[in-house]
């Protein structure tokens, strides 16, 4: 099993979907790493060379925020949008959409299962 930024990638999958596996990774950049190598994208990367693989690791390294650090970056800007208290802020500490979506229906996601109210029904 090959292990690349902390995360341990399947083996028998194609080398392009095996790196989606890593948080920060998705199908265009797996597939910009894998032809910056000259690896070829039908391979599984329980065919890789030991090689191939610490290529593909020192390239994510040095051109990628991936995993914990990239975590840490997305929940240290959410912490200042609300250390800030801006609209958007307010809306992350409330656990509401943020991004101006409605919440008369929907929005179920950020605000978790339907509360009931007492006194409501007529």
């Amino acid at each position: 099993m090959a292990r690349i930024a902390g995360v341990n990638i399947p083996t028998n999958k194609r080398v392009i979907i095996s790196l989606t596996y890593i948080h920060g990774i998705g199908r265009t950049k797996a597939a910009g790493i894998v032809e910056k190598l000259k690896i070829d994208p039908a391979r599984r990367v329980q065919d890789l060379t030991d090689q191939e693989i610490l290529q593909i690791r020192e390239t994510i390294d040095a051109e990628l925020t991936v995993e914990g650090d990239l975590r840490r970056e997305t929940a240290m800007n959410i912490k200042r949008l609300m250390d800030l208290a801006c609209y958007r802020g307010l809306r992350h500490r409330k656990g509401l959409p943020v991004r101006g979506q409605r919440t008369h229906t929907n929005a179920r996601t950020r605000k978790g299962k339907p509360k009931a109210i007492a006194g409501k029904k007529k």
